[in-house]
């Protein structure tokens, strides 16, 4: 053989050698690559306490799903369920923290029978404000309470929507005394209810969803929900028509994203951020969205449907207020979670509702009192 076959034969050997090998790292790399694929890829199923389509609780939550597949691309799935979907509207928490689903969004206060704690983490009479919850939870010792209580039930818990102040209810007649109150048949869950409950009435709790038909039949005599945008939405204008306002039950309405705890502790860090900075996204969103469209609700609910804007007098709220006190004074003894939660909550209403008293409050007066608003 001479020298060029010898040499075209050993080219010839090597090229088919290095064949061999480049299928070979390339066969062992596709069957490594499609179950690092696969496992890359979450689903998740998400339930509400809310029904479908309602504004502003409802659409947040599906717009925080919404978020989470945007931010990483689709890897994180979201199979989303509204109230009675898949689970009732009460059921999300259990099913969540036994894990047959990771998400819940919902309001803290539905769990008052777990733990009494739970109120604070959503909203209490005469409690904080948007602002105020978001400095006790963020920088004043909420979350880590929030973190402790919720742990024992699988539970990691975020901030994620906001209402702001809503309103005082829905009542079939005048409420111009304390004693006006007494064996009205009312819908309102959590520590407002335990308030009400002091002043003779007869609380019921169903959810949102059921709240319209309860009204229409007479089951109720009074309900609060949300405020005018929300509750233009279901109609309650149709059975009762004095609308009162503040809402002493829910000054800030602080809503919340439950996740399995074991499921968020088995995400990458870089996922648990994307997950806690889409809750922080909603929990901001939601509270801008509901400034701008309650004052226009409210306009519609007066001029065309004849709805009566009532103020409580100071008679009843000065009633409020007293039996708010026992409220916390009982749920403070239920429990040491209850006892160390409800002390931060009071610390922080003292001290940046002090804040607030001399600033945004006291500007809010004198703007208001200068452009006669």
């Amino acid at each position: 053989m001479s020298n060029n076959k010898k040499i075209k034969t050993s080219s010839r050997r090597k090229f088919i050698k290095g064949a061999v090998a480049t299928t070979g790292l390339a066969m062992a790399a596709s069957s490594l690559a499609a179950p690092a694929i696969a496992q890359s890829r979450i689903e998740a199923v998400m339930v509400t306490t809310w029904p479908k389509g309602l504004p502003g609780l409802g659409t947040g939550a599906e717009r925080f799903a919404k978020r989470l597949e945007s931010l990483t691309d689709g890897r994180i799935k979201i199979n989303f369920f509204n109230a009675g979907e898949r689970v009732g509207a009460f059921d999300v928490f259990d099913v969540v923290g036994k894990g047959d689903a990771q998400l819940y969004h919902g309001a803290e206060y539905y769990w008052v029978g777990k733990e009494k704690a739970y109120g604070y983490f959503c909203s209490v009479p005469m409690g904080l404000t948007y602002e105020e919850y978001n400095a006790w939870i963020r920088f004043g010792g909420g979350q880590q309470l929030w973190d402790e209580l919720s742990a024992k039930f699988g539970i990691k818990p975020f901030m994620c929507g906001n209402t702001g102040v809503q309103m005082g209810g829905w009542f079939r007649k005048e409420i111009k005394s304390p004693d006006d109150l007494k064996g009205l048949k009312m819908r309102i869950p959590g520590a407002g209810g335990q308030v009400m409950t002091k002043l003779g009435v007869s609380v019921i709790n169903v959810p949102g969803g059921q709240i319209y038909e309860q009204l229409m039949s007479g089951a109720i005599d009074a309900t609060e929900w949300v405020g005018p945008w929300n509750d233009e939405f279901l109609k309650f204008y149709e059975a009762a028509k004095f609308y009162y306002y503040p809402g002493m039950h829910e000054p800030g309405s602080m809503l919340s994203l439950g996740v399995n705890k074991s499921w968020f502790e088995k995400l990458s860090k870089t996922d648990q951020l994307i997950l806690e900075t889409c809750a922080t996204a909603e929990n901001e969103i939601m509270f801008a969205e509901f400034q701008r469209n309650n004052g226009v609700a409210l306009d519609r609910l007066i001029k065309n449907h004849g709805v009566k804007l009532m103020q409580f007098n100071n008679r009843v709220y000065d009633a409020f207020g007293k039996a708010a006190e026992e409220v916390h004074k009982e749920n403070e003894a239920s429990s040491d979670i209850a006892k160390r939660t409800i002390q931060s909550f009071f610390k922080a209403r003292r001290e940046v509702g002090g804040w607030n008293k001399i600033s945004t409050q006291a500007y809010l007066q004198q703007r208001n009192r200068v452009l006669g608003i």
